[in-house]
């Protein structure tokens, strides 16, 4: 079946032998055509089955209505959930979104951000990938008039809006929990250094070990340990050592949290009797596993909410000079079965 040609204005103006120029004025209700001969065209172009372009039009009119998101992994719940908090702000103002994946590369992300350059969106917002280090396309989007909002992975030396969560403030409760539950050698699975989040979570680990007086155990800290595979590599090395933890904090993910149940589970290991486990970002699995697993909620869907507020209300307006400029969600430890070690 031959594929139909998409109708124009062209086609329109042509039927009724008119301008061009007439029949846009018309479809876009422009007082200067009159009523009797915008009905014709309304009417013809219902017949042909017109659709307008509406980034074409928005260019016209020097805005366009479409916002891009550019985040690390659409499949998870965070973002999954910021994504939807995004959107339900946006479809109230009839805004439309362009939703790119990175995969956690930088190249990727490159690519993601020329893409929505040359769709000429208003506005990027954007949650870095793993692997990010030069900020040389972020850069380039004032020259574009696109405007840049951050969150969660920020690049902290762009003057951007932010929205963060408390993630240091998270990891030092998680850790406190673990150790009023009676954990002793508690471990730490982290995520990239260059990325603020995991260097935030890690610092909160070492602050409640500090402020409780347990010492900063260097075998029990391991790298890049945030995908279910990861987190069972590395609880596999971390069980095998002379003294294992009694207690794991996957500060990466909660994917992470669950590669360590699924090591536990596979030796007999009872959690959270023998060992105690506590993940990041409240996915959904995380309530039925069983035991379910303690973790950290950061209210991702508020996130994406406020996210798109700052750009209506602040950016949008042009107030932009606004000395305050990251917003801080505040997250909260959900405690489950997984670290009850007390009941």
């Amino acid at each position: 079946m031959e594929k139909q040609k998409r109708t124009t204005i062209y086609d329109i103006a042509k039927k009724l032998n008119l301008n061009a120029s007439s029949v846009s004025r018309a479809l876009s209700g422009n007082s200067n055509v009159s009523e009797t001969t915008k009905a014709l065209i309304l009417k013809t172009a219902k017949e042909l089955n017109y659709r307008q372009n509406s980034m074409a039009s928005n260019l016209r009119k020097g805005e366009n209505q479409t916002i891009g998101i550019v985040v690390p992994r659409i499949n998870q719940n965070f973002f999954a959930n910021a994504i939807a908090g995004i959107e339900e702000v946006t479809y109230q103002k009839g805004y439309n979104l362009i939703i790119c994946q990175s995969n956690e590369s930088a190249e990727r992300e490159i690519k993601c951000i020329d893409t929505l350059i040359n769709q000429h969106v208003s506005c990027i917002i954007l949650s870095t990938s793993a692997d990010f280090e030069d900020n040389s396309h972020l850069k380039s989007l004032a020259e574009h008039d696109i405007k840049l909002i951050q969150f969660d992975r920020v690049d902290e030396t762009l003057d951007t809006y932010k929205v963060l969560s408390g993630n240091e403030e998270a990891a030092f409760e998680a850790v406190s929990h673990l150790i009023e539950q009676g954990y002793k050698r508690i471990a730490l699975l982290e995520g990239p250094q260059n990325l603020s989040i995991f260097r935030e979570r890690k610092a909160g680990y070492l602050a409640a070990l500090k402020k409780n007086g347990f010492p900063v155990i260097k075998e029990l800290i391991r790298e890049n340990a945030w995908t279910r595979e990861l987190g069972a590599i590395a609880t596999e090395n971390l069980l095998a050592l002379p003294e294992p933890p009694d207690a794991i904090f996957a500060s990466t993910s909660d994917f992470a949290a669950l590669g360590v149940l699924d090591v536990a589970q596979s030796k007999g290991i009872n959690v959270p009797q023998q060992l105690g486990i506590c993940g990041f970002s409240n996915e959904d699995f995380t309530e039925i596993t069983q035991p379910s697993i303690t973790t950290i909620d950061q209210f991702s869907k508020e996130i994406g909410k406020s996210i798109a507020n700052l750009y209506f209300q602040k950016i949008k307006k042009g107030t932009v000079a606004d000395l305050i400029k990251v917003v801080n969600i505040k997250p909260k430890l959900v405690v489950r079965n997984s670290t009850l070690k007390n009941g």
